[in-house]
């Protein structure tokens, strides 16, 4: 069984260690969010304000070990295609059960959210009056449960892989001639899809310029998908050169000089910050203009990156794919 290997029980092990570590930290967060009263001096309160301490540590080293473990687990999958029959790379291992596509988005939101907590959880400890201890340990408690989830779903993807079954490569997968709603979109007329890429990066640029915090963040949440699908869609041709190949899986591979490493990060990072100046000043009541900094400048590293490619291989052939 592939839930066997020492890959995947490794990445098992972890989570379930921070599934254990987290649910003390859910149980202590119930208790402080009833019965915190910072004006009273009493055992009690002294008592709460060290739990809170335990729990937010709990929840840095959680999401500092999450990053990590993210990567190591892309890694697996991609260590598991060789395995399984018909897996060219990762995409093989997703698509292998029904579990792999939700698990792996879910994991994405996941460390979004837990970022946003710890940002939060900064500016609380900053103030003498604690005035986010409440509003942050209800935020955790909301975070626990797609944080179970993405356990659970972990769990049901490996332990229902076969390494016997013959699995789709990511060549069919992102197949244009499949019938499925991935290839749909490859469907989608290129100058539509580009365009759209290019004007919500002028738009995030705009609102940049606006100082406008939440058209700001939301042009960042719509750029990490319309990103991710025109990296899909046409991008990912320019860097295998090759029209028909789409996987947002293969640019992590050697072949490829490990670029969508360097693509992914710029993304994640550059939304991230995007979004999260919104989120923090709906409690702060101020911007963080080093945020704003952040999320543009690596946004459009990320447009850089990825344009450079269609680009080149222009003035190399002369033609587009």
């Amino acid at each position: 069984m592939t839930i066997l290997t020492p890959d995947v029980l490794a990445i098992l092990i972890l989570d379930f260690i921070f599934l254990f570590f987290s649910f003390i930290a859910l149980i202590l967060s119930f208790r402080i969010v009833l019965r915190w009263d910072i004006t009273k001096s009493t055992p009690l309160q002294y008592s709460l304000e060290k739990e809170s301490y335990l729990v937010a540590t709990i929840i840095k080293y959680i999401f500092v070990l999450k990053i990590p473990l993210f990567l190591f687990f892309i890694f697996t999958l991609d260590k598991l295609s060789n395995v399984i029959p018909g897996a060219m790379c990762a995409a093989g291992v997703v698509n292998a059960t029904v579990y792999g596509f939700y698990l792996l988005i879910l994991k994405i939101i996941n460390l979004y959210l837990f970022g946003f907590w710890l940002l939060l959880h900064h500016f609380d400890m900053k103030r003498e009056d604690y005035a986010f201890v409440k509003i942050k340990f209800w935020l955790f408690i909301f975070i626990f449960f797609p944080f179970l989830i993405e356990i659970i779903l972990e769990v049901l993807m490996f332990y229902n892989i076969n390494p016997a079954k013959i699995v789709s490569c990511c060549g069919t997968l992102f197949s244009a001639a499949k019938s499925s709603s991935i290839s749909s979109l490859m469907k989608l007329p290129h100058f539509l899809v580009v365009g759209a890429f290019y004007a919500n990066f002028f738009l995030i640029l705009l609102f940049y310029l606006l100082k406008r915090d939440f058209f700001f963040a939301l042009f960042n949440f719509t750029f990490l998908f319309i990103s991710i699908l025109s990296l899909i869609s046409f991008f990912s041709t320019y860097v295998y050169e090759l029209p028909t190949h789409h996987c947002p899986f293969c640019l992590l591979q050697k072949d490829y000089y490990y670029v969508g490493y360097f693509l992914y990060i710029f993304l994640f990072i550059g939304t991230f910050f995007g979004m999260a100046n919104a989120f923090i000043k709906i409690f702060i009541k101020r911007r963080i203009s080093i945020w704003y900094n952040l999320s543009l400048i690596f946004n459009t590293f990320y447009v850089i990156l990825i344009t450079i490619y269609p680009i080149v291989y222009y003035i190399k052939n002369g033609v587009w794919l």
